[in-house]
C-alpha cells in the first residue's frame, strides 16, 4: 500500500520491471518562508555580513562615544543643541558598510555564478528578490536600531544639554534605522540592476556624497537654486533632519526624508524585479 507521500514510478519503468526509488520526504510546493529561510542562512553564514556589519557597529558606537568624550571633556555647553545629534556623524559613516552589504547581498552571487544555483532551487525570481530584500532590511534595521539606541542612551546620561523628547528619541532611533535600512535596500536594488559589486557600490557612494560635494563647489549665482536643491536633498542633509540639525533652513524635515527615500527605493526595486524577470542570468 502506498502512502500519500509516495509517488508512482513512470509507467514504462513499471512495465519493464525496473525498480524505482520512492522518497519518504513529502513533496510540496516551495513557499516564501522557504526562500526566507534560505536567504537568512546565506546572509548569516558569509564573512561579508560579519565584516560589513561589524565595521558599521564600530563606526556608529566608536564615533558616537568619541564625540561624547570630546564634548564632555571640553566642558562645552550644548545649549539648545540636541544631545542625540552627536550620533549623526557615526551613523553617516556607518551607512557606507550597510550600502556595501546591500549590494553584495545579490551582486556577489552574480560574480560567483551562485545566482544560477539560487534560481534553480527557487525558479520564482520575484520570490528570490523578495526574500533577499526582507531578510536584508530586517537585519540592517535591527542592527542600526540597537547601536543608535545604545549611543543615544550613553550621550543622554553623560552630557548636559536639552533633554530629548519622545519624538526626538523616535526619530533618532527608529527613524534613522528605517532610513539606513531603506538606503541599504536601495543599494540591493541597484546591485540587482548592475549585477556588479564594485560598480554598484561606486554608484551608491556617488548617490550619497556627490550631490553635497557638487553643491559645495557651485559658486556661480546662476546656479544658486540648483545648489540649494542639492544641499536640501543630499543624503547627509536628509539624515541630519532626523536629529534636527539640518544644514539648511528649508527642505525635507521630520519624517519627510524617509518618505522620499521610500519612494525612490520602491521605483528602483520595481525596476530590479522587472530586470530580474526578463534578463538571463
Amino acid at each position: 500500500m502506498t502512502t500519500p507521500y509516495q509517488q508512482q514510478a513512470p509507467q514504462h519503468y513499471q512495465q519493464q520491471g525496473v525498480a524505482s526509488y520512492i522518497s519518504p520526504i513529502p513533496v510540496r510546493r516551495a513557499t516564501l518562508g522557504d526562500a526566507l529561510t534560505s536567504e537568512w542562512t546565506k546572509i548569516r553564514s558569509v564573512r561579508s555580513t560579519v565584516w560589513t556589519l561589524g565595521v558599521m557597529i564600530v563606526l556608529v558606537l566608536g564615533i558616537g562615544l568619541l564625540s561624547t568624550v570630546a564634548v564632555g571633556s571640553s566642558g562645552a555647553d550644548l545649549g539648545e543643541t540636541p544631545v542625540l545629534s552627536l550620533g549623526f556623524f557615526g551613523v553617516l559613516l556607518g551607512a557606507i558598510p550597510v550600502i556595501t552589504l546591500g549590494v553584495m547581498t545579490i551582486a556577489s552571487e552574480y560574480g560567483t555564478g551562485m545566482i544560477r544555483t539560487t534560481l534553480t532551487a527557487c525558479p520564482s525570481r520575484a520570490r528570490v528578490l523578495t526574500a533577499k530584500s526582507i531578510v536584508f532590511f530586517v537585519l540592517a534595521f535591527a542592527i542600526t536600531l540597537v547601536t543608535t539606541a545604545i549611543v543615544g542612551a550613553i550621550q543622554t546620561a553623560t552630557l548636559d544639554g536639552a533633554t530629548p523628547t519622545g519624538g526626538d528619541w523616535l526619530r533618532a532611533t527608529i527613524g534613522v534605522s528605517l532610513y539606513i535600512a531603506t538606503l541599504g535596500l536601495l543599494s540591493l536594488a541597484v546591485g540587482s540592476l548592475i549585477r556588479h559589486s564594485a560598480g554598484a557600490i561606486t554608484i551608491m557612494i556617488g548617490v550619497v556624497l556627490l550631490p553635497l560635494v557638487l553643491a559645495m563647489f557651485m559658486f556661480s549665482e546662476t546656479l544658486a537654486e540648483l545648489q540649494q536643491a542639492l544641499f536640501e536633498y543630499s543624503i547627509p542633509n536628509q539624515l541630519s533632519a532626523f536629529y534636527d540639525v539640518s544644514v539648511t533652513q528649508s527642505g525635507p524635515a521630520g519624517w519627510e526624508p524617509l518618505w522620499i527615500l521610500l519612494g525612490v527605493t520602491a521605483v528602483t526595486l520595481g525596476g530590479a524585479f522587472l530586470a530580474l524577470d526578463k534578463r538571463d542570468v
